[in-house]
């Protein structure tokens, strides 16, 4: 199965609205707005065009991941980093390494745009495959009532999180 990767276009916006609502329609673990999360944070300060990434599969959009800026802030002062959230790839295909590809090709395509550290909230059992690790390893903390173990990050280059601790300031279209 061929699977190609590229940057959404705002033709996309509704058939990624219809595949995230799709892909999250049956997780016991969701609001099920998370399509309306996306729709928000395209309007946001925190979108970066090359980070909203889609699959395709027989000029069919399958999967997508939407990375956006965060900051994590303490007492000396704030950092950036990104939020991926979220990750969708419609049921039929799931169990094909879609997610994954959509994952590490993010990954690559924000270290390219000078972005170190990723920061997620999601299923403890998934994304250490791809080299996340609970954020507080790190000092870091989500701003709301969470489990540990669902809250991850990944350094995109080494010891990037070595000096950041705090807590992560979500843009506030996470929370509209």
């Amino acid at each position: 199965m061929e699977v190609f990767l590229r940057q959404e276009n705002p033709e996309d916006h509704s058939a990624v609205f219809r595949l995230i609502e799709k892909a999250f329609s049956h997780e016991k673990i969701s609001d099920h707005q998370e399509q309306y999360l996306v729709e928000r944070l395209r309007k946001s300060k925190a979108f970066i065009p090359e980070l909203s990434i889609v699959a395709t599969f027989n000029n069919q959009i399958v999967g997508h991941i939407l990375l956006t800026k965060i900051k994590i802030k303490n007492t000396r002062g704030k950092f950036d980093s990104l939020a991926l959230a979220p990750v969708s790839v419609l049921p039929e295909f799931q169990n094909r390494g879609i997610g994954g590809k959509l994952i590490s090709h993010a990954h690559e395509a924000a270290k390219k745009l000078g972005f170190q550290s990723v920061i997620l909230l999601g299923h403890q059992d998934y994304y250490p495959r791809f080299g996340y690790k609970r954020a507080d390893e790190f000092g870091i903390d989500l701003p709301f009532d969470v489990p540990k173990a669902n809250c991850m990050s990944i350094e995109l280059v080494e010891n990037a999180l070595g000096n950041v601790n705090g807590i992560v300031e979500y843009p506030q279209e996470f929370y509209d």
